[in-house]
């Protein structure tokens, strides 16, 4: 590829997805929309967005596609009425980055016949699935000997998929004239990670999705929010979405080679199997620093068992849903763009991504750093976004983000029901608290945002729920 740049490659890719974009387009804006008393309607999509055989998982450090346990899925909601359309969905992939994220939400916007600032897409964060970069894909690809990221014909054959699904959905939407929102408690799923530190509050040993160490695993759970979040739409008194809201990391085990939304999925789809009339969707909320780790030791018995008690708590949750006409619809977005930390080095960067005697993990994650360096030279924003309507708040953030966010946004509204979905665009990696950058740990030391990004998202987050 020594005659076709990196900018060539990526507009090229842009392109084939029919997203193309220019730099010029993206400048930083505060948006906000609101109807009173809006005729609404509602047009649910869902489409399949599993790899094929051979295809890299989770970013190619780990086994690619050798086989299924179930398949992945994109699912979301296109909502008329209040406005321009809005779009949310979720995609049970590890992650979506950088201009990966913006084709995405361009497609989608494109195919609802609505504006970029107006469609959320956030990923469940399952590790036997495609972690997306097109920015990173082209840098591994230069180097000639590194595995995939995302092969370009899949990508965008998903995306051909997003604008097939909500074409499909669109005359096909119904109305929507009350709302309905609820929690319940999940018991022995989440469970902080960084647990064990030491007496100065570093980080001695983390608690990760698994965990087979009993004294990790005997330690407290930590902070975590215990909640299922549920948000229903409906049409007079039938259900027509259920959105469910939970903050854990969701794997019980992973990098076999064999595809599955794993707990969360399974517990999604026996709802979908048991209310085929109704499209329910199952976000990851702040998880950055939460798994099951003390309660799943990566046994293949722990992934149906975890599943069974996140779908107990979506009954029980959906159990209390109380509709209530629809008074008002509020969409609001709000653009950042956190700085790189000052430990990371294009120049360091490179040496250890062309360095052939590293692992293939150690050459690939520098090329994501190196991806979110360079978005943040070319100043091309993140998107956070809040779909508000009567008291309930829906809060979408991007990556990694800790869990501390989500209780910082309840807090800020305590008044109100606020359900918070992170991953994103997950450029920038795991997004922790200001206070936790000096207890290091991994998540610390795969963060790509200087700590000033806690005040940059924490003032985003306010302006949004204000």
């Amino acid at each position: 590829m020594s005659n076709f740049s990196r900018r060539d490659f990526l507009a090229a890719s842009l392109a084939a997805t029919g997203s193309t974009f220019s730099l010029s387009e993206w400048s930083f804006a505060n948006n906000e929309e609101t109807s009173a008393n809006p005729n609404l309607h509602l047009a649910p999509f869902r489409f399949d967005v599993s790899p094929p055989k051979g295809h890299s998982l989770c970013g190619g450090w780990i086994k690619p596609v050798v086989g299924y346990d179930d398949s992945l899925e994109a699912i979301g909601y296109v909502l008329l009425g209040a406005g321009k359309p809005i779009v949310v969905c979720a995609v049970d992939w590890t992650g979506l980055l950088n201009d990966a994220h913006i084709a995405w939400r361009k497609a989608l916007a494109d195919a609802a016949g609505t504006t970029i600032d107006r469609v959320a897409v956030q990923c469940v964060h399952q590790h036997n699935a495609p972690f997306a970069c097109l920015n990173t894909e082209q840098i591994v690809l230069e180097q000639g000997d590194l595995p995939h990221v995302i092969e370009l014909d899949f990508f965008n054959s998903c995306l051909e998929r997003a604008r097939k699904a909500v074409a499909a959905a669109l005359p096909k939407a119904e109305a929507v004239t009350h709302i309905a929102h609820s929690q319940s408690k999940v018991e022995k799923v989440a469970s902080n990670r960084r647990i064990d530190r030491d007496k100065n509050g570093k980080i001695k040993r983390m608690r990760g999705s698994s965990c087979k160490d009993e004294s990790l695993r005997s330690m407290t759970e930590g902070i975590i929010d215990p909640w299922l979040k549920t948000i229903a739409f409906y049409n007079k008194d039938k259900k027509l979405v259920s959105c469910h809201y939970y903050a854990t990391h969701p794997m019980s085990y992973y990098g076999d080679g064999r595809v599955s939304s794993d707990f969360t999925g399974i517990a999604r789809k026996q709802r979908q199997e048991e209310e085929p009339g109704c499209t329910h969707i199952y976000f990851t909320g702040c998880a950055g620093n939460v798994s099951a780790g003390k309660y799943n030791d990566g046994s293949h018995e722990m992934r149906k068992i975890l599943a069974r008690r996140i779908y107990d708590g979506m009954i029980a949750s959906e159990k209390q849903l109380k509709p209530e006409p629809i008074g008002q619809v509020s969409w609001k977005s709000h653009d950042i763009l956190p700085p790189v930390r000052n430990t990371y080095q294009a120049a360091e960067l490179k040496k250890r991504i062309s360095n052939k005697a590293n692992r293939v993990v150690n050459r690939n994650r520098p090329s994501f750093t190196l991806a979110w360096l360079e978005r943040v030279e070319k100043k091309v924003p993140i998107t956070l976004s809040s779909l508000q309507m009567n008291d309930i708040k829906t809060l979408h953030l991007p990556a990694e983000s800790f869990i501390e966010y989500q209780l910082r946004a309840q807090s800020m509204q305590p008044d109100q029901f606020i359900a918070t979905a992170a991953y994103g665009d997950g450029g920038p990696w795991y997004i922790p608290i200001a206070e936790e950058y000096p207890a290091g740990g991994y998540e610390v030391s795969v963060a790509f945002c200087d700590p000033k990004v806690d005040t940059i998202m924490t003032q985003g987050m306010k302006f949004l729920l204000s």
